[in-house]
């Protein structure tokens, strides 16, 4: 009688801890949805905003991010790869505006809804609504934006007579660069910054790497490598080469910076960064508070005088992933994200631009960056890179053949480096 009784308990006790079991395997609430979000490296400012974002969804979603590789061109193979393979796990990813255009091309990225769209892009700078488009259609939503300015030591180009208050050329810099026995910084080393730079200079000549990008057609890709404007540009990449230095030709933008920094360098083309860059230096003592006030901003050069410069155009647009199962609250999270309040503590804490020209007028903002005007100004100057689902081989072709800057012939190295983006577009070559 006992062991029957105990058969029973014992019974009794393998059900219990199967109820048990079946409860911690998804009997109990699985808690709100996890949106994935795969940023780009920076110092934090957007595992922050998906803390609060996910707070502010009232428990509709949770945000959790992953960390891409620092380079651009990796954080594009890593997620090409896996959105090949039709990731279900991508929802929201951090993308570099060039590749833009692939990712739509290839059916990755799930089509903005229109309301989302109207709202997230309402206000923002020219270049990025641009930036975050292809074939005329928003098809990533715009979240922080970035240009170059013309950053020059005041110093030293007091007494050249240029008036950095209004527009200058670049033949104005160089001849002010060059009477001082200086050098002017600018990105000469085979990467893309080489890339960034060429494009700028031949929007701002009023040309076009890419004249028609041909969607869906390799072969069907026209360039205007070979227009006046892209001669132009290479005679200004080769003269402002001629005066870098040594070291011109492998130049990054923070070497750059620390010329600059130094006084080596009267005028550099760079990012906003190195304002957080030198006040950073300030406060640990390595730079003096004069080396900071010493430092000047003003729009990129015009290539063509009188005629408003096209300034780079970077920052980072939201994709949603196409094989989400969650891509109706991904959106709802980028909104979130996209906010001007989110907009402008990003830019306060991690020193990237907002997309939102209303962010740029506000006092903390201005107190912390007074070029905030200029870069405002800039953005909406600014051109994106050649827009095309072939960029890859557009950008390494360009490399290619425009390095070392110094040695080209302006006239030839455009139609050379047409002929070469052809050849690998078809296939006939490797790069």
């Amino acid at each position: 009688m006992r062991r029957a009784r105990w058969r029973r308990a014992l019974a009794a006790g393998v059900a219990a801890a199967a109820l048990v079991g079946l409860a911690g395997c998804g009997g109990a609430p699985a808690g709100p949805p996890v949106l994935n979000w795969y940023i780009n490296p920076d110092d934090g400012g957007q595992a922050e905003i998906a803390e609060r974002c996910t707070a502010a969804s009232g428990g509709q979603y949770r945000i959790e991010v992953s960390i891409l590789p620092r380079q651009a061109g990796e954080q594009r193979q890593q997620l090409i790869r896996r959105l090949a393979a039709s990731d279900t796990s991508i929802d929201i990813m951090s993308i570099d505006p060039p590749y833009i255009p692939e990712f739509a091309e290839a059916g990755f990225l799930a089509p903005v809804p229109a309301d989302v769209a109207q709202r997230t892009t309402e206000g923002i700078v020219n270049s990025a609504k641009e930036g975050a488009s292809w074939n005329g259609e928003l098809v990533t939503v715009p979240f922080w934006a970035n240009t170059q300015l013309l950053w020059y030591r005041k110093s030293q180009v007091e007494g050249t007579g240029l008036d950095m208050s209004k527009p200058v050329t670049w033949d104005q810099v160089i001849a002010a660069a060059q009477g001082a026995d200086s050098t002017i910084a600018a990105q000469g080393i085979r990467a893309e910054s080489l890339t960034v730079w060429l494009n700028a200079l031949v929007e701002s000549a009023g040309g076009e790497i890419v004249t028609n990008p041909s969607p869906g057609d390799p072969e069907g890709v026209e360039l205007g490598l070979d227009s006046p404007a892209a001669t132009r540009a290479a005679e200004v990449m080769k003269a402002v080469s001629a005066i870098g230095g040594p070291g011109f030709s492998t130049a990054s933008e923070d070497e750059n910076s620390n010329a600059f920094q130094d006084g080596s360098a009267m005028f550099q083309v760079n990012w906003p960064f190195i304002w957080g860059k030198v006040n950073s230096a300030v406060e640990d003592g390595t730079a003096e508070q004069a080396t900071a006030d010493d430092f000047g901003w003003a729009l990129y050069p015009q290539v063509t005088p009188g005629t408003p410069s096209a300034p780079p155009y970077g920052g980072i647009n939201l994709g949603v992933g196409a094989f989400s199962p969650n891509v109706d609250l991904a959106y709802r999270a980028t909104e979130c994200i996209v906010s001007e309040e989110n907009q402008k503590q990003y830019f306060l804490t991690n020193g990237n631009a907002a997309a939102k020209l209303s962010v740029f007028t506000d006092p903390e903002v201005v107190e912390k960056f007074p070029m905030a005007p200029v870069i405002a100004q800039s953005l909406q100057q600014a051109k994106p890179r050649p827009q095309t689902a072939y960029y890859s081989e557009v950008s390494e072709s360009i490399q290619r053949n425009y390095h070392p800057s110094a040695g080209i012939d302006p006239v030839t190295v455009g139609p050379a480096t047409a002929d070469l983006i052809k050849a690998v577009l078809a296939k006939e070559e490797l790069l």
